[in-house]
């Protein structure tokens, strides 16, 4: 994709500076953030303190967003989104609460949405893989991706430094926990789940980026290779580029570089200026090729955006600004007409949306500020 194709507008100006207390945004969400349900209709998840927000689109398409809707999540650190096949959205968190004994007691938490701006359900516990509450304390932040039968896989670095899983039935019950291993394991875990339904996994550790592959359709993620790259905590995205092919995109930890890479495949850098967070990537059609949108935050707060042909990224990407800029990581996906749509939680704490336009290559219009 040339460098002419990739253009970014501004943001809108409208009037007011910020969102009001009580229902501004310090940040998005973890995981899958900006998601389209089942009607069509885009919703978008931030956190603000002990609080979810949520934005949702009033008609398939837009242009216009209700919320942010509140809802009250007290003792969550961060929470996470997945959304599954049938356009569940499942919203998790550490949660971490003081007893009348003085003691801290760390758990992990779940609440689903069943439909676009339908309530969110209630917040249960997702328990945890220690009785010992010294060793639940040591838990890292949970991810999730949801499997071929549509049963939700919870990770969380374990207190040893590995990763511990569960799955929820087909009951609503959760199964036993599961130790999938390995060591040293920090910062944020990477789920990938494929068209097929199967899950695997990807995590930075101190050496290297740990990989449990993929089994069949519902089995259990297996220690695969590690991959001998060292990515930055918090910035690995994973995105099916081709059936049943997983790619992850990271920032080396010690340059901020981008990087891409397919298990078996070689280290791929992307260029641009040095990310901090986690990128957004997106597998969509522009002039009827089938492309990769990544988006990122440069380290002055500067969301970049850039499109290659989906497994081309050793083509080169032209990475242009999109004039926005943001405390938080950004949000891509396709609206209900096929536009590209990219979002952010802004420092006035409201949500940022612009669109792809209707021109040849990636286009983007103006931000529209809810």
């Amino acid at each position: 994709m040339s460098r002419r194709a990739m253009r970014a507008g501004g943001p809108a100006p409208r009037p007011g500076v910020g969102a009001p207390d009580g229902r501004r945004a310090d940040r998005a969400a973890a995981g899958q953030w900006l998601v389209r349900g089942r009607d069509g209709r885009l919703t978008a998840y931030a956190q603000s303190a002990e609080r979810l927000l949520r934005w949702t689109e009033v008609r398939p398409g837009g242009p216009e967003w209700t919320g942010p809707d509140v809802f009250e999540v007290p003792g969550v650190s961060r929470l996470t989104v997945a959304q599954g096949a049938d356009g569940y959205v499942h919203v998790l968190g550490r949660r971490s609460v003081l007893g009348e004994d003085g003691a801290t007691r760390v758990d992990l938490v779940h609440a689903t949405q069943y439909q676009s701006g339908r309530p969110l359900g209630p917040l249960h516990s997702a328990g945890s893989p220690y009785r010992d509450p010294e060793r639940s304390a040591r838990l890292g932040e949970p991810a999730a991706a949801v499997g071929a039968s549509g049963a939700l896989w919870l990770f969380v670095r374990n207190a040893g430094g590995g990763v511990s899983a569960r799955t929820d039935g087909a009951s609503g019950g959760w199964k036993s926990w599961r130790d999938l291993k390995g060591s040293g394991v920090r910062g944020d875990l990477a789920p990938a789940v494929d068209s097929a339904g199967r899950v695997e996994l990807l995590a930075p550790g101190r050496s290297g980026a740990l990989h449990w592959g993929r089994q069949e359709a519902g089995g259990e993620p297996r220690r695969a290779p590690d991959v001998p790259v060292v990515p930055t905590e918090g910035s690995i995205t994973a995105l099916e580029t081709s059936p049943d092919r997983i790619t992850y995109y990271w920032a080396d930890a010690a340059t901020g570089a981008l990087m891409a890479h397919r298990p078996g495949g070689w280290v791929i850098p992307l260029g641009g200026v040095p990310s901090a967070g986690r990128p957004a990537a997106l597998r969509a059609p522009i002039d009827g090729y089938d492309c990769t949108v990544l988006a990122h935050r440069a380290e002055d707060g500067q969301i970049m955006l850039a499109a290659c042909g989906s497994e081309q990224e050793d083509a080169g990407l032209w990475w242009a600004s999109t004039g926005e800029t943001s405390p938080g990581d950004p949000g891509l996906a396709l609206d209900a007409h096929g536009r590209i749509v990219l979002a952010v939680v802004g420092a006035d704490g409201r949500l940022h949306v612009s669109r792809q336009k209707p021109e040849q290559g990636l286009a983007m219009g103006r931000a529209a500020r809810f």
